[in-house]
């Protein structure tokens, strides 16, 4: 994939410009080899349809949100205070977040903390572009793909956000199934609630691999995914139940770039 231009709070704040939006990376927009690739992709959408936002880059740190699922309240609040005042630094009002578990934390428990901001999730972000003519998408890129989609915990049940991410897939998809378990009945990928950072419990199977024969089950050639954590973990389910060829795994925002056309 070609490099992206993104610009940086700092370099902004240099010139005496403040974006509309802060597009908030998220550790595994970062790091994770995977999801940078979300990351880049979303970034070039935004540059596409000519979002004025900016990242904070090295200035930004996790937002806590592991820390607070595994119980440590301390390490949570300094590193959500340490963010809110970098943010609140260059007057940020407004956020998107690819992750939902930065989008939970940064729009349910920061404003407790005196971070109250505008948090939007990229999917209903992405809605509103579509809306607003912004993306012009060519369904006939997935044509002859089944897609789809895996509610991820933190989106659906945490924040009641189910058609956004339909809507932008129906705009991409012309084949379009729902999981056995799907919306509130949705079954979790295995990762939430710092379960990502954990050794599994005991049991007889694993979350994800259960998840992945509800996939399996659909007989959909693309998963669609918004969430990192979601993608690591259905991603390793399909290895494991050796389903590479047959079903791939998507994040919403690399189906609207690759519907875009745009390399």
């Amino acid at each position: 994939m070609a490099e992206v231009s993104v610009p940086v709070m700092a370099e902004l704040a240099g010139k005496g410009i403040e974006p509309e939006y802060l597009y908030w990376v998220g550790c595994a927009g970062a790091f994770d080899d995977a999801y940078k690739k979300v990351s880049r992709s979303f970034a070039k959408i935004l540059n596409h349809a000519n979002v004025d936002y900016a990242v904070l880059g090295i200035e930004e740190s996790c937002t806590g949100d592991p820390a607070k699922r595994a119980g440590n309240e301390m390490l949570f609040q300094m590193q959500a205070l340490s963010n809110i005042e970098i943010m609140n630094g260059y007057n940020v009002k407004k956020i998107i977040c690819t992750c939902p578990h930065c989008y939970n934390t940064l729009k349910n428990e920061y404003p407790d903390l005196g971070g109250k901001y505008e948090v939007h999730h990229y999917t209903s972000f992405l809605e509103i572009l579509i809306d607003q003519g912004k993306l012009k998408l060519n369904k006939s890129v997935f044509s002859d793909k089944r897609i789809t989609y895996h509610d991820p915990c933190y989106l659906g049940r945490g924040n009641n956000i189910y058609k956004a991410p339909r809507n932008v897939i129906n705009n991409v998809a012309t084949s379009y199934t729902e999981l056995k378990r799907t919306k509130s009945s949705a079954l979790c990928c295995g990762a939430g609630g710092a379960q990502m950072f954990k050794e599994a419990e005991k049991g007889d199977k694993e979350v994800y691999a259960e998840r992945t024969d509800d996939l399996i089950d659909s007989q959909a050639d693309i998963v669609a995914t918004a969430c990192p954590f979601c993608m690591t973990m259905l991603t390793d389910g399909i290895k494991f139940r050796d389903k590479q060829e047959e079903i791939r795994n998507m994040d919403i925002a690399e189906l609207i770039i690759e519907s875009l056309g745009i390399k």
